[in-house]
């Protein structure tokens, strides 16, 4: 962890591209070596690493390098290099620390290079209004949760994540909800998700492919960090929180169906996956959170790669709105076929990450609460109907007359797009996340 941090220094005190390139490079690649070599559960005085948060790192790192490589035309701007490299640098320090505090000021940290991202390179005057959404939702929820966690070390004497686990008693209640709060409106949860797809129509790609890819995995991890620190209980109000998030997760996957903008549509879709995501960890089940971590890593590779998509097409159709761009099939067929191997895996078509990630959710379901199964059932055949909507709308029927000519596919688009497909479809190292047997056992 120690390496990864000092190359991202390195890079951020050397920015050109081509050094800010190279140092991704090694960096995913220090990720990649930690991540298999990494013991169910390490901590230290300064980093705390677990097999999970390992993944999140080579994730993050992954992402960056990526969002990098499909955005060569902004390799003279030196602020948005900067934007980039400190926002890997933060998220790499949120995933990897073992002090609570510390975790909590980069979880807040995030925000501020997403938010420059946003307002200095987003596409509409809108722009400043989506950054405030973002910030009012996400920092007010997460206000109570500092409270809490002050009140909480100050009695236990320490801020370490595992003497928190020790020491600290069984909390439930109005705490776990408080607890659970800040984290669930990152994710973010429906009924407090109205930031996340103003925001990502605002983004530009790169923020669009770190907010869905990275950003809102800080919210799992948070639940994570939240249920180990202070041995939270399943209770009433959790009960209440899974219902709302499986009933949401549904309501939101209707919502794609309505919409007419393709990143409004992909971000919708992420509230979707990422109500699966809550409801496992909520469970706190073995089976319920492996569910959550394999959907998590999923949906990080898939949405990044979907956004990547609708950014090209953007470029070569100069819209997002989904009736002007029909008929790409004819005119760009290597890009149709993209769409339909990402919408494919956004649906969790086998074999990819995606589908066991779904699949893992309904065992434990199905032992809470037979509606929650049949909820999951519509969430998955309605994912199907939005993306073949979304696919065939897009790529097939006569090329729409207000197209404007465009260039082919680039080499680095394809690169990227690749890059992203691998992991998906090879099933990246699903045996990792059955670490957790060995923290319940």
């Amino acid at each position: 962890m120690i390496e990864i941090v000092c190359v991202i220094f390195v890079s951020f005190f050397m920015l050109n591209w081509g050094t800010l390139f190279t140092g991704l490079v090694m960096v995913t690649f220090l990720g990649l070596m930690q991540m298999n070599m990494s013991f169910p559960l390490v901590i230290d005085t300064v980093f705390s690493g677990s097999i999970f948060s390992s993944v999140l790192v080579f994730l993050t790192c992954l992402l960056c390098l990526l969002s990098l490589m499909c955005t060569p035309e902004e390799k003279s701007s030196w602020t948005y290099m900067m934007c980039l490299t400190s926002l890997l640098l933060v998220l790499v320090l949120a995933f990897s620390t073992s002090n609570l505090m510390m975790f909590y000021i980069f979880f807040e940290a995030s925000l501020v290079p997403t938010l420059m991202l946003i307002i200095g390179w987003g596409y509409q005057p809108e722009r400043l209004q989506a950054g405030t959404y973002m910030m009012l939702y996400t920092v007010g929820a997460s206000l109570p949760l500092l409270a809490l966690l002050i009140w909480h070390c100050s009695i236990i004497s320490s801020t370490e994540v595992f003497l928190l686990h020790l020491a600290s008693p069984l909390f439930s209640g109005v705490c776990g909800l408080v607890l659970f709060m800040a984290f669930l409106v990152k994710l973010p949860m429906y009924g407090v998700h109205l930031w996340l797809p103003k925001a990502h129509v605002e983004a530009p790609l790169a923020g669009s492919m770190i907010l869905a890819g990275i950003l809102l995995k800080l919210g799992g991890y948070g639940m994570m960090q939240m249920i180990y620190c202070f041995n939270l209980a399943l209770d009433s109000y959790s009960t209440l929180m899974i219902c709302l998030s499986m009933w949401g997760g549904f309501l939101a996957t209707m919502m794609c169906l309505q919409q007419v903008d393709v990143k409004s549509l992909v971000a919708y879709s992420s509230v979707g996956h990422m109500s699966i995501v809550a409801a496992g960890f909520l469970m706190d089940t073995s089976w319920g959170v492996m569910s959550a971590m394999i959907t998590m890593v999923a949906h990080g590779f898939s949405s990044s790669a979907m956004f990547c998509l609708a950014y090209f097409s953007y470029k070569k159709s100069h819209t997002r709105n989904i009736p002007y761009m029909k008929g790409m099939l004819q005119l760009y067929p290597i890009l149709s076929m993209f769409w339909f191997m990402f919408c494919c895996i956004n649906m969790a078509c086998p074999p990819t990450l995606n589908l066991m990630g779904e699949m893992m959710i309904i065992g434990p379901l199905w032992s809470y609460n037979f509606l929650l199964v049949s909820c999951m059932g519509l969430m998955i055949f309605f994912s199907a109907a939005y993306n073949m909507y979304l696919y065939s709308c897009v790529n097939h029927g006569s090329s729409s007359n207000y197209l404007l000519s465009g260039h082919p596919m680039k080499g680095y688009s394809m690169i990227g797009l690749v890059s992203h497909l691998l992991p998906l479809v090879l099933i990246l190292k699903s045996s990792l996340f059955l670490f957790y047997n060995f923290l319940v056992s």
